[in-house]
């Protein structure tokens, strides 16, 4: 199997699973994480996703053998990004947050992969590869929208067009992702914080989600608008309910993660 899922208490691991190519991705394997992550979604009891690659890479990016032009014709990259595209959507609008722990190098495709998580951890042998500038194409699966929000515009064009490794400690220092660890505490610390958000009141994340989402093109009326409307949303969970009490009564938040 391209795509493994291992089911936690509170929260599933998803782990691309191609070892021996460093789990260069596939349209088999997009349309299987596609998969699971609808699975997840569906099971009341998973309320978070904790991704990781087996082996020592998280993901080279796109297995080129099925992707090679030929003499006569050139590949036809759109249903196989329309593939990938949708789990970049998914990443984005699914209700739950979502961790991603970067065992190694993340390259191309795969470095987006793990960029659209919400929270990236990464060893710190690992490193970001925007690798496409080599192969004479340009940054996809969400790589020229996620870059520059991260990074800032010169960081992200010089990441693109010379096409260098980012260790993983100068993107933390960059603000690319969230932490880089040491390589033998990488796994046990993703899945403690996949294990910790599982607990938490996991619709008010979701909404925060939208909502940042949503700034990156909102003018500021129309976000103080949509903060409004998403607040609203939110105080009418349980969650909000408990969280009120617990703190009052000087108790942990027993949260449930339901509407």
């Amino acid at each position: 199997m391209t795509i493994l899922v291992e089911k936690h208490s509170g929260y599933r691991a998803i782990i691309l699973n191609r070892p021996d190519r460093l789990n260069a991705l596939t349209s088999e394997m997009g349309r299987a994480l596609l998969a699971v992550l609808d699975e997840a979604e569906r099971d009341a009891d998973c309320r978070a996703v904790l991704m990781t690659g087996a082996g020592r890479g998280f993901c080279a990016g796109q297995d080129l053998t099925e992707v090679t032009p030929t003499a006569d014709r050139p590949p036809d990259l759109k249903p196989l990004l329309d593939g990938y595209n949708a789990v970049i959507r998914k990443l984005h609008a699914i209700e739950m947050p979502v961790v991603c722990a970067v065992n190694g190098i993340a390259a191309g495709a795969g470095a987006n992969l793990a960029l659209a998580c919400d929270i990236v951890l990464a060893g710190k042998s690992a490193s970001f590869l925007q690798a496409f500038a080599r192969i004479g194409l340009i940054p996809d699966v969400g790589g020229t929208w996620i870059l520059p929000r991260l990074v800032g515009a010169a960081r992200a064009r010089a990441l693109a067009i010379l096409a260098e490794p980012l260790p993983a400690e100068r993107a933390q220092e960059w603000g690319l992702i969230w932490q880089a660890v040491d390589d033998d505490k990488l796994m046990n610390e993703a899945h403690a914080l996949a294990a910790r958000l599982a607990k938490q009141a996991t619709i008010g994340i979701a909404l925060t989600k939208r909502a940042l989402d949503a700034a990156e093109t909102n003018t500021l009326d129309r976000q103080l608008d949509l903060e409004r409307d998403l607040q609203d949303e939110a105080a009418r969970t349980p969650d909000y309910a408990e969280g009120v009490r617990a703190f009052l009564e000087k108790r942990p938040a027993n949260f449930s993660g339901k509407r």
